[in-house]
């Protein structure tokens, strides 16, 4: 059996929501019966932990009370999986070290980048970002439905905002505001509605007055129509573009992966992927590997990769190249 210290520490890890911690006690559980010649115990719990180290993306279960305004989820994407330029991949690693490290600052005076605008053309890492985040720091990921927090009744948005809030301090993970614009927009627009104007204002006070171990993302399509008063609020600002040559390149690779074909064209290969962003490109990708794989071939084909690259242009009215 478990020693009472072993049982304590995996109900604090719980608690915590400290899934690296949690998974490390329970093989130090296993070990402890292997050497009492449990080894039947002991080979049950590695398979569980071994199990729960592979799962990812699992959707994670929320009070009635939230589970129609935040998704919650437990992402696995490794920040290898992001394709971006070095400085922003080592802004991204500097938030992430903040955030294992906040003890430290706390002792000076400081404290950790926690409030994160993300800005820029869909499909360009935002969201994939956020995951990364949360998976490197253990942490759950929960979406805020901005359909659902958004409504046409007098002061009911404001109020369920204020909710997300108490939950930011209730229960600590990485929250992302995606399509943050719908309550961010600058006041004294043409088309600003008093409503939101209100909203907009509770969430400044909201976020001016956070101060929970929480990661609070807001993400954009357009950053010119944020409020400005919005910017101060945030710890860092991150603007996102559409995939440079070598970005493009490294996501081909990346994602064709051992279907890679000996030689291509990276010429042509890159010129039929102009204007689209990574996540374009990642589905392009996806396409050309289901299209090998349903001729039975192991190899993607460049003909077929240029053509799927190509079918993404054209849906967005783009000219072939």
């Amino acid at each position: 059996m478990a020693t009472s210290e072993q049982i304590k520490s995996l109900i604090r890890s719980h608690c915590d929501n400290d899934r690296e911690r949690f998974l490390t006690i329970a093989l130090q559980v296993a070990a402890h019966e292997a050497k009492k010649g449990h080894d039947g115990i002991a080979h049950d719990i590695r398979s569980l932990v071994d199990k729960a180290k592979s799962g990812s993306g699992k959707v994670i279960p929320f009070n009635r009370e939230f589970s129609d305004l935040v998704l919650a989820s437990s992402p696995s994407t490794q920040i290898s999986e992001l394709i971006l330029a070095r400085e922003k991949c080592d802004r991204i690693q500097r938030i992430i070290l903040e955030y294992r490290q906040q003890d430290k600052l706390k002792k000076h005076g400081l404290g950790n980048r926690k409030k994160i605008l993300l800005a820029g053309p869909p499909g360009t890492g935002k969201t994939l970002t956020a995951s990364v985040l949360a998976s490197e720091l253990k942490l759950p990921l929960f979406t805020i439905l901005m359909d659902k927090l958004v409504t046409k009744f007098m002061g009911e948005t404001s109020a369920k905002l204020r909710q997300i809030f108490d939950l930011i301090r209730a229960r600590r993970g990485v929250y992302l505001f995606d399509e943050f614009d719908a309550i961010g927009a600058e006041r004294g627009r043409e088309n600003d509605v008093g409503e939101m104007r209100r909203v907009l204002n509770s969430f400044l006070q909201l976020i001016e007055q956070e101060k929970s171990d929480s990661l609070i993302i807001a993400a954009t399509n357009n950053a010119k129509i944020l409020d400005h008063a919005l910017f101060r609020r945030f710890d860092d600002i991150l603007y996102y573009d559409l995939p440079t040559t070598d970005e493009i390149i490294r996501l081909i690779k990346n994602r064709l992966c051992e279907f890679k074909p000996a030689k291509m064209s990276l010429k042509t290969t890159i010129m039929a992927a102009e204007k689209l962003s990574h996540a374009e490109i990642g589905q392009a990708c996806d396409d050309a590997i289901k299209a090998a794989i349903l001729s039975d071939r192991q190899k993607v084909t460049a003909t077929d990769l240029k053509a799927m690259l190509k079918e993404r242009r054209s849906a967005y009215g783009y000219s072939s190249s």
